[in-house]
């Protein structure tokens, strides 16, 4: 099939020419890439991509094609998608979609035969990457920085609620997930675990959570700019001080600013399933899945409350910290490894057993 050709205009100045893979249709995002061979249903599905042109760097996606199984969200949140080469004919038993049907489902702006390599080279060149998908070659970016309101378009406007099949005579664990943008694994994982869900929206405040008397508390993933949530960190901290809380990503990143911890943007973010991190209690390293472009500053960390539980080991920034005295746990990496492998899904283990199981409702 000849599709009509199309180009990628960047902040940078450079242009780049591809094919149109979907409808055509203009639009303009940060430019991010992520490194992992496969995952690229959950890639699109994660909200933490919204108002991302995400690039995938493997040359060849859409093979397996699309299936009922792997949506971290009822619906894509990214702005665009750019791939090397496309798989149009996918094989494996539980695929229902190609890749194509599933981008103009959803109207995803989308590019293939880029040269992703290039493309990439020029994100880790100049860090901070603005484009356009359009048709026109003259088209200039006029989107140069992230949507300070964005995690307001992807959070649950209402509650939503997860069961356990736990029998009833055994107590069921009570879990609140904030949602500044949750991947549905991450509920899973707590259910698979036994526990009973509850995701509500990201600007619930303490009181509305101290009403629902949880037994833990879970910060979850989501994109943007953690500063950006400044308003939430108040409650944020109450939470923390009366609930055994965790959080992931940007709920990591969060704790940490609630806390009197600094963040900043890392040169080109991490953004794949194949990223390196050593537990610095029992010196063991673990490949993870990650998918974020800010991180939290090590010498801000409060040393006294707080010690750093996790690094990257290519770039040595943090991967967790863990109170000294509290239940307050938070890691940078997605323990729920979709997509991505599952070295570290002993993080939902730990939090579950030692922080709710026990009954440490600090509240109480």
């Amino acid at each position: 099939m000849q599709r009509p050709t199309s180009y990628l205009v960047l902040n940078t100045g450079d242009v780049l020419e591809g094919k149109w893979l979907s409808k055509p249709s203009k639009v303009e995002g940060e430019l991010v890439f992520n490194t992992a061979m496969t995952g690229y249903q959950e890639v699109m599905t994660d909200p933490s991509y919204a108002g991302q042109i995400v690039t995938m760097t493997y040359p060849l996606i859409g093979n397996y094609g699309w299936n009922r199984i792997d949506y971290e969200s009822i619906k894509p949140s990214l702005a665009g998608f750019i791939v090397s080469t496309p798989s149009e004919n996918p094989e494996h038993y539980e695929s229902t979609h190609t890749l194509i049907e599933m981008l103009e489902k959803y109207d995803i702006p989308a590019l293939s035969h880029i040269d992703t390599r290039a493309l990439t080279k020029i994100i880790r060149e100049h860090g901070e990457v603005y484009g356009k998908i359009t048709d026109n070659p003259e088209d200039t970016p006029l989107v140069n920085e992230v949507n300070p309101s964005i995690v307001a378009e992807v959070s649950v406007k209402e509650k939503v609620v997860y069961k356990t099949n736990r029998p009833s005579a055994v107590p069921t664990p009570q879990v609140v997930v904030m949602d500044f943008g949750y991947k549905h694994s991450i509920a899973h994982s707590l259910v698979e675990l036994g526990c009973d869900v509850t995701v509500v929206p990201y600007n619930t405040s303490y009181l509305e959570i101290q009403s629902m008397d949880p037994d833990g508390v879970l910060l979850s993933n989501g994109p943007g700019d953690p500063k950006a949530l400044k308003k939430q960190l108040h409650d944020i901290k109450q939470i923390a001080e009366h609930f055994p809380t965790m959080g992931i990503c940007l709920g990591h990143q969060l704790i940490a600013l609630a806390y009197g911890a600094e963040t900043k943007r890392l040169p080109y973010g991490h953004r794949g399933s194949n990223h390196p991190v050593k537990d610095l209690q029992t010196g063991k390293v673990m490949i993870t899945s990650q998918n974020h472009g800010y991180v939290v500053d090590y010498d801000s960390v409060n040393n006294d409350h707080f010690y750093v539980s996790h690094i990257n080991v290519n770039d040595k920034s943090v991967e967790g910290l863990k109170h000294k005295s509290k239940p307050l746990m938070s890691v940078q990496f997605h323990p729920e490894a979709h997509p991505g492998p599952i070295d570290t899904h002993h993080i939902f283990v730990d939090f579950v057993q030692a922080f709710i199981t026990k009954g440490e409702k600090l509240h109480a």
